[in-house]
């Protein structure tokens, strides 16, 4: 069972797949400038980035007011010091406390970035650094459910990433950024028949030239190569299903970045996707722990997956009481974070408890559980399994 739940890629709507089909057509937003000469800047930034993607904030933002203040001219690190606050907000993503001083952040390198068009209208940097900011506003916005505004800052930040492409097509960094395009612009309309129309204003994809791209990204590019290899990883498990591939890259980046926790549980969803159950069971009770510790990144989200995957390793184990625990866990977290209706965490741990009972002879609370099932949304075949157990207990 693959769940992919809480934060992330999916939308709930046909239209918000669309609004982020168009925040990912700029998230090349991280296809980072190339353009610094100073070796010792450059060091800072690259420092101050695997900062960033482990999580340790205020080391980052040290790092990147240093960069600020060496070169107060170029908007590099006056970004970099925005996408440590745009990890900050990942970390707790229903906090929305923080918002508008990202907003903010942003707005200072887009304003930048303009004055630096205004002089030279073919401002590499400037071009990068700007639709980077525009798009990243967008990807909040779109997560925040203010799809106008989401939209139309994709619409802004596409054409000068692309400006930026024919400037520089040599350019490892800038290569991320049209690696995804040509990918989700074959993928997504793939999957959501109401961005097809829209496609006719945009040039075509081709997601092998895509997937190839964001290779090459991921082992060459100087600052986007991080998130060009989490694209290919999110590629891998979520459009080509190569579970073998992501498995590959979710040790790699964890292996670089242990304080990562999104990188950390997609480890785990790769070793269960395999079916490697005892792996999978130990990055999970990692994950649980780091949540207790109140490790910087592992939040209500984390725990609840974790939970899940911790109460099926028992419940095929056939150590029932343990199971219902971390199904009752999962099942109580949900009720404090999902704002929407049940999640699928939420209905496959109940459907999960019910199974539980059943194995137990419990029938009475097992028939009380697949009632309860069926009242809430359908994940995967939630329904089917419900009413197939309403008919006849679950039997091992």
């Amino acid at each position: 069972m693959n769940l992919l739940g809480g934060r992330g890629f999916a939308a709930r709507t046909s239209f918000a797949a669309t609004v982020l089909f168009f925040i990912l057509l700029v998230h090349p937003s991280k296809a980072f400038s190339q353009w610094l000469e100073e070796p010792d800047i450059d060091a800072r930034v690259q420092k101050g980035i695997g900062f960033i993607y482990n999580l340790e904030f205020a080391s980052a933002d040290s790092i990147f007011d240093q960069v600020v203040q060496i070169r107060p001219d170029h908007p590099v690190g006056y970004f970099f010091r925005a996408m440590n606050q745009w990890w900050r907000i990942l970390t707790n993503f229903d906090d929305e406390s923080h918002d508008e001083r990202f907003y903010g952040m942003l707005d200072v390198v887009i304003q930048m970035c303009e004055k630096r068009l205004d002089t030279n209208p073919k401002d590499l940097t400037a071009l990068f650094f700007k639709g980077g900011a525009v798009g990243f506003r967008g990807r909040l916005r779109a997560n925040r459910g203010k799809w106008v505004g989401a939209a139309n800052d994709g619409l802004v930040a596409l054409p000068l990433v692309r400006k930026a492409f024919e400037l520089d097509q040599n350019n490892y960094d800038v290569m991320l950024g049209i690696g995804i395009y040509n990918y989700y612009a074959e993928i997504i309309p793939d999957r959501y028949s109401i961005v097809k129309p829209l496609m006719i204003f945009f040039p075509s994809g081709d997601r092998k030239k895509g997937l190839e791209q964001l290779r090459i990204a991921s082992e060459k590019a100087k600052y986007a190569r991080v998130e060009a290899t989490y694209f290919m990883l999110q590629n891998y498990l979520q459009f080509e299903k190569d579970y073998v591939k992501g498995l590959e890259i979710a040790r790699s980046l964890h292996g670089q970045y242990p304080r990562n926790a999104l990188f950390h549980r997609i480890l785990g969803r790769c070793y269960t996707s395999l079916g490697m159950a005892n792996e999978a069971n130990a990055v999970f009770l990692e994950v649980e722990k780091k949540y207790r510790a109140k490790q910087t990144g592992y939040d209500l989200y984390d725990a609840r997956e974790a939970y899940y995957y911790l109460g099926r390793h028992e419940f095929l184990g056939g150590r029932y009481e343990a199971a219902l625990k971390y199904f009752y866990a999962c099942d109580e977290i949900s009720r404090k974070i999902d704002k929407d209706g049940p999640s699928g965490f939420m209905s496959m741990a109940n459907l999960m408890i019910g199974m539980t009972y059943d194995a137990q002879k419990n029938r009475k609370q097992a028939l009380a559980q697949y009632r309860k099932v069926l009242r809430m949304k359908e994940y995967e075949q939630t329904h089917i399994e419900s009413q197939k157990y309403l008919k006849a207990p679950y039997e091992r």
